[in-house]
């Protein structure tokens, strides 16, 4: 096999050229092999578009059917590249549209509010620099600290090497059961090829050698903790979703494939809750001090994963909610992770119709959306008229939006930005249907945990919003959409990585660990598919407020 990757065009566009391929191969594979990996966001299962490439000269071959398909004149021919090979002895040739690419620099939240004190008292004593890290889904967050002043020294942010593999846990655990290598391949992905390179370059801003950190403590959700472990979390995507552990582990940095320290460096795995609550949630209640604040208090973080504790007197419940990545973009026409060049904020009039959006780094022509600008359009064009509570366009806004609302495949779509990097940009009818299943399933599960505690919104003293999303999050949108029904914007307290922000209290203060093993035990896990008011309330919130 050989590939040329050739220079960018002016349009942004990147072209490759395969001279001869392999079909047993998938050509999302070979251009990942050839340092070109792309959106595989469904874990090449051919579910989403993340992966879709233009041929432009040439043929490929459908791995499924067999069919081959040869490169139309123009428009050129879409294809899925995670869904086709490139033949033996002949050519083809591939442009690749900047958002099916996974080279754009993530917008990682490494901020943080802590909300409790906290000693200098270094859970390993004898290390003089540590490493706080927060194992995302599709992001991770490293901050170096100084474990003598607890001072942060230091910090490095990037994606997740193992979204490649998939979009969400429940892709990768699907993976681990029908491939045994693959359990060898994400826990690389995580410690080789991500915390790593991190780690070396936070040690190299902060003009410090891997060698003298002595520490590394890690909060992340139960299936990346089994993942960088080297474990097969195969049993968490089969009822009874039982983990292969929970509590807090200790391993020498070698054994996870990780090169810092000396012969006495660790790594701390903190300990996590249960199989859809993990060790991120559980670092999230001690930073944030509800664990011990008087009044009803609640944790929401929605990122890749949609997760939910609920505080009342001491009593703690968790959550898991089924919401999908469509708030990281996937599945969407033109969605986007929350990277550099993504619309982040959208504000709408409906007559004449305008669209005014705000760029992650002020770019001219975006990428894509990414999930806090979907939610302000939800909002916005709810309160515009544009869209009715059904998430339909109504018939007002349609008889004067002209050629900004065109039909598609499953209804209309409505023209956001004319002129993206890959072209223009677009919300579909089944764009708004897919986040209101996404945002109905958080507002359902929180809810839910508050009606089973006999509680209301309106008796919330603080909610928590946690996670890089919530940080870019308008909270006037939030609200007004419903997906987090019955509160108001005085209720919210923005508080950042709190994942993050537990790692680093258990680096500085061993006391924090024994907090986190508090929550752990004391936490009640809700399976909301189990509880019988679970299901009207997702049917309710799959509506927009009036």
């Amino acid at each position: 096999m050989n590939s040329q990757l050739q220079l960018k065009t002016s349009d942004g566009v990147s072209r490759v050229t395969i001279d001869h391929g392999d079909e047993a191969i998938a050509l999302s594979e070979l251009l990942a092999r050839r340092g070109t990996p792309l959106n595989t966001r469904c874990g090449g299962r051919g579910l989403c578009k993340g992966c879709e490439v233009l041929l432009e000269a040439g043929a490929v071959r459908e791995r499924q059917t067999g069919i081959t398909a040869h490169a139309d004149p123009a428009p050129h021919r879409a294809i899925r590249a995670c869904q086709v090979g490139v033949m033996l002895n002949q050519p083809a040739s591939i442009a690749i549209p900047p958002r099916s690419l996974l080279r754009h620099e993530p917008a990682v939240v490494a901020e943080f509010k802590l909300g409790v004190p906290w000693a200098q008292d270094p859970i390993e004593p004898n290390a003089r620099f540590g490493a706080a890290v927060d194992v995302g889904t599709t992001t991770v967050a490293l901050l170096l600290a100084d474990l003598t002043s607890g001072a942060s020294i230091g910090g490095a942010s990037a994606f997740n090497a193992q979204v490649r593999f998939g979009e969400d846990v429940l892709t990768r655990i699907q993976r681990c059961r029908e491939d045994a290598s693959a359990v060898a391949a994400l826990q690389r992905a995580i410690a080789i090829e991500t915390l790593q390179p991190l780690l070396e370059e936070a040690c190299a801003a902060a003009d410090i050698s891997p060698s003298q950190v002595g520490v590394m403590t890690v909060a992340a959700n139960t299936t990346m903790q089994h993942l960088l472990a080297g474990i097969d979390p195969s049993p968490l995507g089969i009822y009874p979703f039982t983990p292969v552990f929970l509590g807090h582990r200790t391993y020498a940095p070698p054994e996870l494939g990780l090169a810092f320290g000396g012969p006495g460096a660790r790594v701390h795995l903190l300990p996590g809750p249960a199989a859809y609550v993990g060790a991120d949630l559980a670092a999230g209640v001690v930073a944030t001090g509800m664990l011990y604040r008087e009044g009803l208090s609640v944790l929401v973080d929605v990122g890749t994963n949609g997760e939910i504790i609920v505080q009342s007197g001491g009593r703690l419940l968790g959550c898991a909610t089924a919401a999908g990545p469509a708030f990281e973009g996937a599945g969407l026409t033109s969605g986007s992770r929350g990277v550099r060049g993504a619309i982040e904020r959208i504000r709408l009039e409906a007559h004449p119709y305008v669209a005014q959006v705000g760029i992650i780094g002020d770019a001219v022509q975006p990428l894509g959306i990414c999930g806090s600008a979907y939610v302000d359009f939800l909002g916005e064009a709810r309160r515009t008229g544009i869209v009715g509570e059904k998430g339909r366009f109504t018939a007002a806004f349609a008889a004067t939006a002209g050629d900004a609302l065109v039909p598609d495949d499953y209804g209309r779509k409505l023209r956001l930005h004319a002129r993206g990097l890959s072209g223009p940009i677009w919300i579909s009818e089944l764009d708004i249907s897919r986040l209101l299943q996404a945002k109905a399933a958080i507002a359902a599960g929180l809810c839910t945990l508050l009606k089973k505690i006999g509680r209301t919104p309106a008796e919330v003293d603080r909610l928590f919003l946690a996670g890089g999303f919530g940080m870019h999050l308008s909270l006037d949108h939030a609200v007004a959409c419903g997906l987090l029904p019955g509160f108001t914007p005085a209720q919210i307290e923005v508080v950042g990585n709190t994942s993050l922000g537990g790692a680093f209290l258990a680096l500085n203060d061993r006391n924090a660990l024994a907090e986190m093993e508090t929550v752990c035990g004391r936490l009640e896990t809700i399976e909301l598919n189990l509880e019988p008011d679970f299901e009207g309330a997702f049917i309710d919130h799959l509506m927009l407020p009036g």
